[in-house]
C-alpha cells in the first residue's frame, strides 16, 4: 500500500514538472517573438475588374490579419491558436478562433467578454492567469474576433 502511494506521488510530481516545462517554459520561448502568418500570394496575371476588386479586399484582409502588431501576435495567441477566417496561421494546440466570438457561449457557458476577463477553462485560466488581458488589449481582441466571426 505503502509503495503505491509513494508512486502515486512520484508521478503526480513528474507530471506537474513536464507539464511545467511545456506550458511555462518552451510555450514561452515560442510566443509573440516568433508568430507564424500566412502569407497572401496573387494568382494569373490577367485578373479582371470583378475580379481585382475581390483580390483588393482579401488583401485589406490579409493585412490586417498579417500585421504583426495585431493584438493576437502581440499577446501570443498566435503560439497556440489559428484564425483561418482573417488569414493568421498559428499554433494548431489551441482550437481555431475563426468563430470564438460566437461560440465561447455555448462552450464555457459565458459570454466571450467575461471569458477573457476570467476564463473557466484549466488552460486558458492558467494562461491569462498569469497574464492577464488590459481593458484596450481585451477591446482589441473582440474587434478582431468578431470580424474574424463575421467572414
Amino acid at each position: 500500500m505503502n509503495k503505491a502511494i509513494i508512486n502515486f506521488v512520484i508521478s503526480l510530481l513528474i507530471g506537474f514538472g513536464l507539464g511545467y516545462l511545456v506550458f511555462d517554459v518552451i510555450m514561452k520561448d515560442s510566443g509573440p517573438q516568433q508568430p507564424q502568418i500566412a502569407a497572401h500570394s496573387e494568382t494569373g496575371a490577367n485578373t479582371t475588374a470583378k475580379n481585382q476588386g475581390s483580390e483588393s479586399k482579401q488583401s485589406a484582409v490579409t493585412t490586417t490579419a498579417a500585421d504583426p502588431d495585431n493584438i493576437l501576435s502581440k499577446r501570443g495567441c498566435l503560439g497556440c491558436h489559428s484564425v483561418e477566417a482573417l488569414n493568421l496561421k498559428g499554433g494548431q494546440v489551441g482550437p481555431d478562433l475563426s468563430h470564438a466570438f460566437v461560440e465561447v457561449k455555448d462552450k464555457h457557458g459565458m459570454p466571450i467578454e467575461k471569458f477573457l476577463t476570467k476564463p473557466n477553462s484549466a488552460v486558458m485560466s492558467g494562461v491569462l492567469g498569469k497574464n492577464p488581458l488590459t481593458d484596450n488589449d481585451r477591446k482589441q481582441v473582440l474587434e478582431l474576433l468578431k470580424k474574424a466571426s463575421e467572414k
